[in-house]
């Protein structure tokens, strides 16, 4: 289908201003020289004096992300003196810390939009024991913390009742395609239930949406258009449905409105050895930039019986083609320059076509050591390992801050690694992005709102009785004089819809945006002429603003949508000339023509 022009200019527009970007970066890059790693030593807040004050570990960073080189976050579990449980924030500048809530035990963070984040959190305490045998309430990763807004502030907090059959398990993956598609995923659900916990957002509400198999998630990753996902393969996960020979270890997720919502990868990878069974590899973890997406693994803790260890593996995606990088059969005479290692993450190095791991020893990952230093290593596209070093650098005056954990790269020549002490060490090429003049990421957060899916606490005592104050003396009773009785003002019923606007998402998906005075049973249509040609199911939407995600076929451009309401609740009624409108109580069908042209071009019609 040709685009329209306004369209075409938009692109032109862009193509000049990436071509643009591209050039000053490489111009960057040449300028600044080789990259290195060196360590990023952190303090104690109010206390950043290097003349009086000794660095600081922030205890275990569960995750570290960024939105941009300039804009990134961490979550940790605080050190037990020093640092609390939180959130430390990058500006381009310095590191500082941001929230004293929503720490994690091994929690994770998942940006949805430049103000919008969330996080996998530690619960609060304070949930009864399971009166079965007194075991006291999971707290670890099992609720999640919402922040939005300049400057950030938790906007949200989600819990559940512990031991009940919809109570949340612990979280390990986190991912968004955006402020209003988010999904949280972890631990298998508990017997006699069958799948792995999953939950989804749509930017009203959470909503539980397991996965039939239950293999624990251990990983998410936005690549393109789609999050991908990661599990464990391990004996004895339940699971309902028959498991494909070998199990897939990874499955795509599709935006809202897209169907299937899942599909597993019948990419015959990984490559296992001979006499390797899949238990044996650990999960996959999973790294992207805007050219490809990363996935790496090494031996799972305890080979199991009847299987030989498995080796460090890596795939690699790009240009809609799966390749196995290193791993069994990827080069037999080379042989795997990474045994002996397991895998804690990967991130590609933008611009680069290759991606740095984080490794360790199996015996450390077991039971991590303050005395280890960190490995890491670069691979390349074609399967080469390079770059392998083992930090602090020799010459650094820096003893060792622990194995490798959470490695990322926003930009080319310009990654983050922190360990397993909750240390950073910093990869540099000599240039610095500038600080983040426009940054939400300001201040210090100490409060979090009550969390929504638990009861709320009512106070012990009621509340005092300050009728008597002396403060308090009622007005003076002064009589009105008698006036007649005047008739009632008229006054007519608010509209049901009102604020509807259109926008077309990846050229194929319809998003209607609208609000709704009261609660209504809502569908869209999406007609050619007089046939239908594609229809969202009839949804129940509380009052508020709403939206409407619908999947459009190209071949059958609708020419017309109509969004069919029907309230559930009275109108609220206002005096005439205040936003009312006569009508609108139920069955009423409005005719979107006006929103909706017949090309659709992109962008928010009104």
């Amino acid at each position: 289908m040709r685009a329209a022009p306004r369209f075409r200019l938009a692109l032109t527009v862009t193509a000049i201003a990436l071509a643009a970007t591209v050039c000053i970066a490489s111009a960057q890059a040449q300028a600044s020289g080789p990259a290195s790693w060196r360590f990023e030593p952190l303090y104690p807040p109010g206390l950043e004096d290097p003349a009086t004050q000794p660095p600081v570990g922030l205890g275990r960073i569960g995750d570290l992300e960024f939105w941009a080189p300039n804009r990134g976050v961490l979550i940790t579990s605080g050190n037990g003196s020093t640092i609390p449980a939180g959130l430390w924030a990058y500006d381009g500048a310095r590191w500082h810390e941001l929230s004293t809530v929503c720490g994690a035990s091994d929690g994770r963070i998942a940006w949805a939009g430049p103000e919008d984040f969330w996080t996998i959190s530690d619960g609060r305490p304070g949930q009864a024991a399971n009166p079965a045998n007194g075991e006291p309430a999971p707290l670890a990763d099992r609720t999640l913390c919402h922040f939005s807004g300049s400057p950030a502030q938790v906007v949200g907090s989600y819990a559940s009742p512990a031991f009940a059959a919809g109570s949340y398990q612990e979280m390990h993956a986190a991912g968004c395609l955006s402020e209003s598609d988010c999904w949280f995923a972890g631990d298998p659900l508990p017997e006699p239930q069958v799948g792995a916990f999953q939950l989804h957002w749509d930017g009203h509400a959470l909503s539980a949406e397991p996965y039939p198999q239950g293999h624990p998630v251990e990983d998410i990753e936005r690549f393109g258009r789609y999050l991908y996902e990661s599990v464990r393969i391990g004996r004895g996960d339940r699971l309902s449905e028959a498991e494909p020979s070998p199990p897939q270890v990874l499955r795509r997720i599709a935006p809202v409105g897209f169907q299937p919502t899942f599909t597993p990868l019948f990419t015959r990878l990984p490559r296992y050895a001979p006499e390797e069974l899949p238990e044996a590899l650990d999960s996959l973890r999973l790294g992207a930039d805007g050219e490809g997406l990363w996935a790496a693994a090494g031996p799972a803790p305890g080979s199991p019986e009847g299987s030989v260890p498995a080796e460090v593996t890596v795939l690699h995606y790009e240009h809609d083609a799966w390749g196995q990088v290193l791993g069994p059969f990827a080069d037999p005479e080379a042989g795997n320059p990474l045994a002996g290692y397991v895998v804690d993450s990967i991130a590609p190095e933008p611009g680069s076509q290759s991606a740095w791991v984080a490794l360790d020893s199996p015996k450390d990952a077991s039971a991590p050591s303050p005395l280890a230093s960190a490995t890491v290593a670069r691979i390349s596209a074609d399967g080469s390992v390079s770059e392998m070093q083992t930090l602090p650098a020799p010459g650094e005056g820096v003893g060792p801050k622990g194995a490798a954990s959470k490695i990322v790269c926003p930009a080319q020549g310009d990654c983050w690694m922190t360990t397993t002490q909750g240390w950073l060490f910093h990869l540099q090429d000599g240039s610095t992005p500038a600080p983040d003049a426009e940054s939400p990421l300001t201040g210090l957060i100490g409060s979090r709102p009550a969390d929504e899916g638990l009861p709320q606490v009512q106070p012990d005592a009621p509340p005092e009785d300050d009728s008597g104050l002396e403060a308090f003396q009622p007005p003076p009773f002064i009589p009105l004089p008698e006036s007649a009785p005047s008739a009632p003002a008229a006054r007519v019923r608010v509209a049901l819809l009102s604020g509807v606007k259109t926008h077309l998402l990846h050229r194929d998906t319809l998003e209607l945006r609208f609000h709704l005075a009261v609660k209504a049973r809502v569908r869209l249509l999406a007609k050619r002429r007089r046939a239908v040609v594609a229809r969202t199911r009839l949804s129940t939407l509380a009052a508020g603003e709403r939206h409407l995600l619908l999947q459009l076929d190209p071949r059958r451009w609708p020419t017309k949508l109509e969004l069919q309401t029907h309230a559930l609740a009275p109108l609220p009624t206002v005096a005439p000339g205040k936003g009312g409108e006569a009508g609108g109580g139920g069955g009423v069908v409005v005719s979107a023509a006006r929103f909706f042209g017949a090309l659709g071009e992109p962008g928010w019609l009104q």
